[in-house]
């Protein structure tokens, strides 16, 4: 464990993962209570999601979960990771982040993504198609526009309270994410899970290509993925087992489901196609101890020559997360409001 002070922002994402026998209320309660727990800790963002129509996963609405969020805390980051802009109006995301932001002036964040719906039925229950994504720059270029009175692009319609505001953007990158990221002049949220060569594949041309904006002035990356932290290497791994089974899970039987505990998992007489997704799920995580998660960590960012480190952790046991989460606050020497200056 070090005192050092942290080389790299620390942030976080939260789903608003479901238990096994637990009610969606359950999962957004802990979100807002996780979110109190990581401002403490020191954590730089606090960051919830964009999901429709997903068993296991409770945050459907990013920006009104955003809302209750940063009415619980006091300094922390609040965003999102992200609002899907092909499955909204970009006037009305406009009005939402801007009516966030004149409640908590300074404190929120922006985070786009360009997926759309995972099936047919949510695509219609939210009037888009597959091809919504292409849509993605221009919807981008007019959101941010509503922010900027001198670039709106309908002249004819102002968002309020948007107008003026200053709430920094992000874009997750997926497939042409980066391109567009580096296009627009904003920062790059990309994930690490996905494949290393891929994906700093993507953070060079991100840089490459990178035009000044009003946004930001050079690239800005920020990495997120899986860290899993505790006492020993193998209960580690073992904090990825129920978010690697629900993964597993949806691509063999087509549903995502609640997290269960390890235990439960472990024990199952998994097919052969089960197994070989449940093995794909746990690889290209860091898993360790305090000391082993600080270290690969820190190889990791350095290679991506990240600004920022966005932790995506989930499992069954709430304890442990929060564990996991303070270890690693601790490992990296994160300080929270309380702690005294380097």
């Amino acid at each position: 464990m070090t005192t050092a002070a942290p080389t790299i922002r620390l942030s976080v994402l939260d789903r608003s993962r479901t238990r096994q026998g637990e009610e969606p209320a359950q999962a957004l309660r802990h979100t807002v209570d996780f979110a109190r727990q990581a401002e403490r800790l020191g954590y730089h963002r606090f960051w919830v999601s964009e999901h429709h129509g997903v068993p296991g996963v409770a945050g459907s609405a990013p920006t009104v979960l955003a809302a209750a969020v940063a009415a619980a805390t006091t300094r922390i980051r609040v965003g999102t990771g992200g609002v899907m802009l092909p499955n909204h109006q970009p006037l009305v995301v406009a009005e939402q982040f801007g009516v966030l932001a004149a409640l908590f002036p300074g404190r929120i964040d922006m985070g786009l993504g360009r997926s759309v719906a995972f099936t047919d039925g949510v695509r219609r229950a939210l009037g888009r198609e597959k091809d919504a994504a292409d849509e993605f720059p221009a919807q981008l270029a007019e959101l941010l526009g509503y922010f900027d009175a001198s670039g709106r692009t309908r002249r004819d319609v102002r968002a309020r309270p948007a107008e003026g505001l200053q709430v920094p953007a992000f874009v997750l990158a997926t497939g042409a994410g980066a391109d567009i990221a580096a296009d627009a002049g904003l920062p790059l949220v990309i994930a690490a899970a996905r494949g290393e060569e891929r994906m700093l594949a993507a953070i060079d041309r991100y840089r490459a290509r990178f035009r000044p904006s009003r946004q930001a002035a050079e690239p800005y990356v920020v990495v997120s993925g899986t860290v899993a932290v505790a006492a020993t290497t193998e209960q580690a791994r073992e904090l990825l087992v129920s978010e690697a089974w629900s993964g597993a899970y949806s691509r063999t039987h087509g549903e995502f489901p609640p997290l269960a505990p390890s235990a439960e998992i472990l024990a199952h007489a998994f097919t052969p196609r089960e197994r070989a997704a449940y093995e794909q799920s746990l690889a290209g995580h860091i898993a360790g101890t305090p000391p082993e998660a600080a270290a690969e960590l820190a190889a990791l960012v350095a290679r991506a020559g990240a600004d920022e480190f966005l932790v995506a952790t989930s499992t069954y046991d709430r304890t442990a997360l929060l564990d996991s989460f303070r270890l690693l606050a601790e490992a990296v020497g994160l300080r929270g409001p309380g702690d005294a200056a380097a």
